[in-house]
């Protein structure tokens, strides 16, 4: 078995992201929090401290949980605005007094490193060279290529169709020729489905919830889930101790997709893509 290590990839990411930094490039990320959501927060966190490492300012503008969307509207305009600011995240979920397509769609494009406007979506759909990818995604495909595993006519499954990790994840899967199937909560016989898979990505957020039931002998194991189990343990969707014996690589949870997503945003801030 072949441990897909993403805290060591998104190291050499962040390292010659820092190098670019270094050349004299200067970039700046504003991340707009809403209320306290303690998974935010952990997040927040995260990210701040890998923009301190490459070198990227990052400012935190923080609003209270009762705040009206249209006034956090007017904050993110007012930074697209702002030519000093390189990157705009709205940090998700959002209390449900907000919608969050509505919000998401006045970041302007050519600052929304992640990915999440239509306009940026669009563009991921129909190829286009410019624009934004999701981190996650980036990131799974990412190691994919450094770990040489072979996608090109594989049967990939991916569990889940957010906006943010199933769906684009699909599209870059299907960019590298993969032969892919999209599962959810109304599929049918789902243990069947994903058994089929020659490369499995998981993106429920149900603790553990995948065992070797639903993995195919050999298969790749993509385990997007950050999770706490009974015990308070950091976990993913996919039991680990009970899969490791029948694939042939798979993501650890914690240090697998979650170290890659935090430095494939960093990738979209410094590097650009517009």
């Amino acid at each position: 078995m072949t441990l897909l290590d993403g805290k060591a990839t998104a190291q050499e990411v962040k390292d010659r992201l820092k190098e670019i930094v270094n050349s004299g490039i200067h970039r700046k990320l504003v991340i707009v929090q809403v209320g306290d959501n303690p998974a935010s927060n952990t997040y927040i966190k995260n990210k701040v401290k890998a923009c301190e490492y490459v070198g990227v300012e990052c400012e935190v503008k923080h609003f209270k949980e009762n705040i009206l969307e249209t006034e956090l509207c007017g904050h993110i305009a007012r930074l697209n605005g702002d030519k000093s600011v390189d990157g705009i995240i709205v940090q998700l979920p959002l209390p449900p007094n907000i919608i969050e397509r509505r919000v998401l769609s006045v970041i302007r494009p050519k600052k929304d490193v992640d990915g999440f406007t239509d306009k940026n979506t669009g563009r991921l759909m129909h190829d286009y060279p410019f624009g934004y990818i999701p981190a996650t995604p980036l990131g799974i495909k990412l190691l994919l290529l450094k770990y040489n595993i072979d996608v090109e006519g594989k049967e990939c499954v991916i569990v889940g169709r957010s906006n943010i990790v199933g769906k684009p994840m699909a599209h870059l899967m299907l960019e590298m020729d993969a032969t892919v199937t999209i599962a959810h909560s109304h599929t049918k016989n789902l243990k069947e489905v994903c058994k089929r898979a020659d490369i499995l990505i998981i993106a429920i957020g149900k603790p553990k919830m995948i065992n070797r039931e639903y993995i195919k002998e050999g298969a790749v194991v993509i385990d997007v889930g950050i999770n706490r189990d009974e015990n308070g343990k950091l976990c993913g969707d996919v039991d680990f101790e009970d899969v490791k014996g029948i694939v042939s690589a798979i993501t650890p949870v914690p240090g697998g997709v979650g170290p890659m997503t935090v430095a494939m945003l960093l990738n979209n801030v410094v590097r650009g893509r517009e």
